[in-house]
C-alpha cells in the first residue's frame, strides 16, 4: 500500500463513481518497489464488481491515459502472469500509444530495457498486428494461436473474457406465473363496457370526454382484477349509484368509492358465511333457596354425606319440618 498513490487516485477528477473506485484500488495495491499486478479476482472482489465490469473501467482508465496494462508470461511454462498495471505517477510512465514491451524490453520507448537478440515490438491494439516473438500472441503466424477471433491455446482459461463471475442472480418482482397471470388477463369486453354505460344512463354516441377511448375500460379492468368484483357486480353496482345521483357520472372514478363499498360488503358477506354459528349458552344454575329441603334430599339419597356437613341447627330444622327422620340421621352418622 502507497499513501502517494492512493492520495493521487483521490486527486484525479472527471471520472464515474466504479471507475474511481477501481483506480483507488489499484493504487492501494501498488508497492514502490515492485509495481502493481493484482489479480483479476483480487480487484473485482475489492471493488465489489464482476470481472466482465472491472474490464470495462479499466479500458476506460487506460484510454484517459491514467495507466497502462503490460500483459506477462512466466519465461519457463509461458503461461500468463497477473497483468502489470502501470500507473500515471510511476516515472517513465507513457500512454498506450507509445507502449513498449517492459517485461522483455521490446518497443520503441529508449527508457525500456533491451534483451540481446531480441526484436522490438508493440503492445498496442493500434500496431502492425505483429507479435511479440516472446509471448506469441497475434495475428501472423508466428502467434501461438493463428485465429485472431480465439484466445490463446496456452492461456485459454485466463485469456477469454468471463461476462459476469457473480452467481448471484437477482430474484424476480414478481413470480412468473403471476406476471404470465398477469398478462393474460382479459380486457373489459366492448358488451360489458355497453352494459355499463346503459346502466348510467349514457349515451355511446354522444360520451363525454372521460369516457372516451381505453382509459375508462382500463379503469373499469382494475374494479374487476382489484377489488374482486365480477362484472356483473359492476354493473348492479353502476344501476344502484344511478338511482341515488340522477345525473350520469363525468367519468369512472367519480364511480371509486361505490365500487369500494360493494367490494367491501362482498367481503363482509363472505366472512358471514365462513363464520359459525355461536352454541347457546348453557343454562344457569338455579340458586338454593330451601336449605334444609336441600340437605334432607341429600340425606335421604345414597350420595356421600360428611359428617360434619350438616349442623344442629339444620339437623333440628329438618326434623321439625319432618323432612328426615332421626333413625336416617342415625344411620347417615349425623347426631
Amino acid at each position: 500500500m502507497s499513501h502517494e498513490a492512493t492520495n493521487w487516485a483521490i486527486k484525479q477528477r472527471g471520472l464515474k463513481p466504479t471507475t474511481k473506485i477501481v483506480l483507488w484500488h489499484l493504487c492501494d495495491r501498488f508497492n514502490p518497489d515492485y509495481g502493481c499486478f493484482p489479480s483479476q479476482d483480487r480487484l473485482a472482489h475489492d471493488c465489489e464488481i464482476s470481472r466482465s465490469t472491472l474490464n470495462d473501467h479499466l479500458g476506460q482508465l487506460e484510454a484517459v491515459g491514467l495507466l497502462r496494462r503490460v500483459p506477462r508470461l512466466d519465461p519457463v511454462t509461458k503461461r500468463q502472469l497477473p497483468t502489470r498495471y502501470i500507473l500515471g505517477f510511476e516515472p517513465g510512465f507513457t500512454p498506450v500509444a507509445v507502449v513498449p514491451c517492459p517485461e522483455i524490453g521490446h518497443g520503441e520507448d529508449g527508457g525500456a530495457e533491451s534483451l540481446d537478440g531480441a526484436d522490438g515490438c508493440g503492445v498496442d491494439a493500434a500496431a502492425d498486428g505483429m507479435p511479440c516473438p516472446e509471448f506469441g500472441h497475434g495475428n501472423a503466424a508466428e502467434a501461438v494461436s493463428d485465429i485472431s477471433a480465439e484466445p490463446c491455446p496456452e492461456n485459454a482459461e485466463s485469456r477469454v473474457r468471463i461476462s459476469d463471475t457473480n452467481p448471484v442472480r437477482e430474484p424476480l418482482s414478481k413470480p412468473v406465473k403471476e406476471e404470465e397471470g398477469a398478462q393474460a388477463r382479459k380486457a373489459i369486453s366492448d358488451e360489458v363496457f355497453g352494459d355499463l354505460l346503459a346502466a348510467l344512463g349514457l349515451d355511446p354516441a354522444a360520451l363525454p370526454g372521460w369516457w372516451q377511448g381505453w382509459p375508462p375500460r382500463l379503469h373499469v379492468q382494475r374494479w374487476r382484477d382489484e377489488l374482486g368484483l365480477t362484472e356483473a357486480e359492476i354493473i348492479a353496482a353502476a344501476e344502484a349509484s344511478r338511482e341515488e345521483h340522477p345525473e350520469p357520472p363525468d367519468g369512472p372514478k367519480a364511480l371509486d368509492r361505490a365500487m369500494q363499498r360493494t367490494a367491501q360488503r362482498k367481503v363482509e358477506d363472505a366472512g358471514w358465511k365462513r363464520r359459525k354459528p355461536k352454541a347457546a349458552p348453557a343454562p344457569a344454575a338455579k340458586p338454593i333457596t330451601d336449605l334444609p329441603a336441600f340437605y334432607a334430599d341429600l340425606v335421604n339419597s345414597d350420595r356421600y354425606l360428611p359428617v360434619s356437613a350438616i349442623s344442629n341447627t339444620m339437623r333440628d330444622a329438618m326434623l321439625a319440618r319432618g323432612l328426615v327422620t332421626a333413625e336416617r340421621l342415625r344411620e347417615r352418622g349425623v347426631r
